[in-house]
């Protein structure tokens, strides 16, 4: 018995010696993700000098689809009531924003701390009454009464191929969330 013991022990020993035990190994925990917000596109030019923005293909208004660490313009937005132009027939799925839209310089997403801020950065680069926009901005149906959802036309200019943060109000998956 005594030998059986000592030779526990000098196996002990050696593993020790060699930096290994009997312990099972334990996976390491993941490295944490970092957090993304939901980010929208100019889809096109629309009717009568209009421009169309959405999510496309890329976006992901429930989780978000670009690290807040990435560095986008900010998609902001006046409403001055412009009525529907000709040629277009807004619906949920394509409304009107009844305004324009414009893009801010680049920000780091994770600067967006808040909803105030966001809209603190569009007034502060288009001056008053511009605030940050809305996945739900895009209005349709009789007198613009319903507001859907995934893209809309406004006028303005912003630039082809570059994402830009905007804003959701029902889903944690903007820049501050």
């Amino acid at each position: 018995m005594r030998r059986f013991v000592s030779r526990i022990a000098l196996g002990a020993a050696v593993l020790a010696a060699l930096g290994t035990s009997t312990a099972p190994a334990v996976a390491a925990p993941p490295a944490p993700k970092a957090p993304v917000a939901m980010t929208w596109t100019l889809l096109g030019d629309g009717p009568s000098g209009t421009v169309h923005v959405g999510g496309g293909p890329l976006s992901d208004p429930y989780v978000g689809d670009t690290p807040t660490t990435s560095v986008l313009p900010l998609l902001c937005l006046r409403i001055n009531n412009s009525p529907v132009p000709a040629g277009l027939v807004p619906d949920f799925y394509a409304g009107w924003a009844r305004g324009e839209v414009a893009a801010t310089r680049p920000i780091r997403g994770n600067r967006l701390t808040s909803r105030a801020v966001a809209d603190q950065v569009c007034a502060n680069t288009f001056g008053t009454g511009w605030r940050m926009a809305e996945f739900h901005d895009g209005r349709h149906g009789p007198n613009l009464e319903y507001s859907g959802g995934w893209s809309y036309y406004a006028y303005g200019d912003v630039p082809l191929g570059v994402r830009f943060w905007t804003a959701i109000n029902d889903q944690a998956s903007n820049p501050w969330s």
